[in-house]
């Protein structure tokens, strides 16, 4: 009998932008893939060359995902195998976790055929991740401005001139989401808080209006990367290396430790610049991704299984 099967491939994304902490992102070209495959059995099995240590972490994710989508969709549960791949490194700031969260989701819902849109997605993600800024852009693609007006996540999203490269610097250690958020203070000065409202504001703007030289200064933040510094000391002088270099700005991908500058030119000399500053680092000249997630279907022989 021909066994159902679902693939869904979710980008990685950079969230804050610097000083738009929690709120601004973006899709980039590069992905990860969820491929679920519902199997007779209850429960859930996992394979994965890219969880390495974290297969654990990431079976518990993928739990709390399914939990949420068959309840929220009052389906009765089904037992599936999922099978994880992609390039999206885990713990560097790329948004891995909403790579497996969407995908689990997603995939669900086609095999499901529960019909969700991809708002629906996107309030679920959201309320698994606890913030929209990496499910935003995962889901729709492209630049997306996004919170949570009481319970509902809202996003607008921007198109991304293709001529921008995202140069990636992605250093050879993880930084765990979960202390570089213990360090953000839970409170602010007026200054500060004016400091980045003024520079999200431009910075959206500039994105909407493809204003590119009217970026650079914007992206510096006073809200988190000054926190998180300790944790990637080597950040200043990165961003320092590749504005040198030609880049319009640049900013720490989410909490880290991935480092990102935006250029129009010369993308190779802005990585090069930027490698130099943490040896044994890999770098990536990325686009931004316009679509978000994509479904795609198979069907399996069990026999091959």
């Amino acid at each position: 009998m021909p066994t159902p099967s679902v693939t869904v491939r979710v980008p990685a994304s950079t969230a804050n932008l610097g000083p738009g902490f929690d709120t601004l992102g973006i899709a980039l070209q590069l992905h990860n893939h969820v491929r679920v495959t519902r199997i007779p059995t209850a429960g859930v099995t996992l394979s994965s060359p890219i969880a390495g240590d974290a297969r654990s972490g990431a079976l518990a994710v993928i739990e709390e995902a399914a939990a949420l989508y068959f309840r929220q969709t009052r389906q009765r549960p089904f037992g599936f195998d999922i099978h994880l791949s992609g390039e999206v490194p885990i713990a560097r700031g790329l948004g891995s976790s909403v790579t497996v969260r969407l995908g689990v989701v997603a995939a669900l819902d086609a095999l499901a055929e529960t019909g969700l849109s991809r708002q629906d997605l996107f309030q679920q993600v959201t309320e698994l991740e606890g913030h929209p800024d990496n499910a935003a852009p995962a889901t729709f693609g492209g630049f997306t401005a996004a919170t949570l007006v009481g319970r509902e996540a809202r996003c607008l999203r921007l198109p991304v001139d293709p001529r921008l490269t995202f140069v990636t610097l992605i250093p050879p250690f993880e930084v765990s989401t979960k202390a570089a958020r213990e360090r953000v203070p839970d409170a602010f000065s007026k200054a500060d808080a004016v400091h980045n409202l003024t520079r999200v504001s431009l910075i959206t703007a500039a994105f909407a209006l493809r204003a590119h030289d009217s970026l650079r200064g914007l992206f510096d933040d006073r809200l988190h990367q000054p926190y998180r510094e300790p944790l990637i000391p080597q950040l200043p002088r990165v961003l320092r290396a590749g504005e040198k270099a030609g880049a319009l700005g640049g900013w720490l991908s989410g909490s880290g430790s991935t480092i990102i500058c935006l250029t129009l030119d010369h993308p190779e000399a802005v990585a090069r610049a930027m490698a130099r500053q943490i040896p044994g680092s890999t770098s990536r000249l990325l686009k931004a991704d316009p679509r978000g997630y994509l479904v795609s279907r198979a069907r399996r022989s069990s026999r091959a299984r």
